[in-house]
């Protein structure tokens, strides 16, 4: 074929288009590094990290903040979205991010690192480092010590995705999502010794479509602890331990308070955690709720409390004495639990005397103790049980 001038121009024109196409699907890239952060775990970066975030947010196109390989020590910060031009934000990270070894710097401030107002984030990777050992052994001491900082908090935030993220020793909770729409945690790793006090792997509250998958948790406290004002919460495929399992609750500390309501765990293993399933309520007034949960397909090694719900919680009989729960619990339904049990009763409802706990339905659950089959404790609890029974129901 004879090659014309015209043929030249179209090429030349379809070349400048596909470049132009590439570079402009190709995210403006932040590096942490060219605003002063120092990888040596000991200059604090701090300042280079906001730096980052706001010429990133300044941008009207998508953007990437990368953080290297390496240990990048970061203070109390705060990330605010509310003027942000775009709404397509990744920080990718390759390295660690480690809070202060003094716990006293960030003890006093309630979050480590806070994304606030933000619309459209993606955090790919990384790990997240709060060194809370030292204010953990403060507080077994029984010595006065700050409450600690929550690791990783996201809050008044929407379309959030979690990627890959590592997050080790928080001081107190690893994950907060709070008063968020839309964030999707996937592939998530926390880690912290079964005895480190309130380290909540990923807490939720006030929020709706929070989806928390493929994710391993091995903490102190609640391996995913459900706040009031949830709801739309899914929960798949979940390594739990050790830990407290996964919570709904405690509830019902204020008189009034949003319900936690259409809630799906399914596809989690629990090993040596002190509960399994769990609804915690405060025996306190309230006019709170829990309704339309479904548990299902849920295995349980040597747990201490496979399924379970409190609805008289009261440590020390102190701030709630002799009040029964005003929290309503309905429709809940456990489906496929199997395992064992390290305690004899391994399903227990102690449900309100005021409002006891209806529609609550058992389907195929096998658990154990000891090679026999467990018992079953029900106070104030109404429903119905069909398909394998073991432990035989209460209800």
């Amino acid at each position: 074929m004879l090659i014309t001038k015209k043929h030249v121009s179209l090429l030349l024109l379809l070349l400048v288009m596909f470049f132009f196409h590439l570079s402009s699907g190709t995210k403006i890239t932040y590096n942490v590094q060219s605003y002063g952060a120092k990888p040596d775990g000991k200059t604090d970066s701090t300042k280079a990290f906001l730096n980052a975030w706001a010429a990133a947010c300044a941008s009207t196109k998508s953007v990437m903040i990368y953080v290297p390989q390496g240990r990048y020590l970061l203070a109390s910060a705060a990330f605010w979205g509310q003027n942000c031009k775009n709404k397509d934000t990744t920080i990718k990270i390759d390295g660690t991010l480690v809070a202060p070894s003094d716990y006293k710097v960030i003890g006093n401030t309630g979050n480590w690192l806070k994304f606030e107002r933000v619309n459209g984030l993606t955090i790919s990777g990384g790990t997240f480092d709060g060194q809370g050992a030292a204010l953990w052994t403060c507080k077994t001491s029984g010595k006065s010590c700050p409450n600690g900082a929550t690791g990783l908090t996201f809050s008044n935030s929407s379309n959030i995705n979690i990627i890959g993220l590592t997050s080790e020793n928080s001081q107190m909770f690893h994950i907060l999502v709070d008063n968020c729409d839309n964030v999707k945690l996937q592939g998530v790793k926390v880690s912290a010794p079964g005895n480190s006090p309130n380290t909540d792997g990923i807490h939720v509250q006030y929020s709706s479509r929070v989806t928390i998958m493929n994710s391993r948790i091995g903490t102190g406290d609640d391996c995913i602890s459900i706040g009031p004002g949830t709801s739309n919460l899914w929960i798949e495929n979940i390594a739990c331990g050790p830990g407290h399992g996964i919570s709904i609750g405690s509830l019902g500390w204020e008189v009034q308070e949003p319900g936690v309501q259409n809630v799906t765990v399914k596809t989690v293993t629990f090993k040596g955690t002190q509960n399994g399933l769990r609804v915690k309520t405060w025996a306190r007034t309230s006019n709170g709720f829990v309704k339309d949960i479904l548990f299902q397909h849920i295995v349980m090694t040597n747990v201490q409390n496979p399924i379970i719900i409190d609805q008289n919680y009261c440590p020390n009989n102190e701030n709630c004495p002799h009040q029964g729960s005003g929290v309503k619990i309905s429709d809940i339904k456990y489906r496929d639990i199997r395992g064992t049990s390290a305690t004899e009763v391994a399903v227990k409802f102690d449900c309100s005397k005021k409002y006891p706990c209806s529609g609550i339905s058992l389907e195929d659950v096998n658990l154990s103790y000891k090679n026999q089959p467990a018992e079953a404790s029900c106070a104030n609890a109404g429903g119905r049980a069909s398909g394998f029974e073991k432990p035989n129901s209460c209800l």
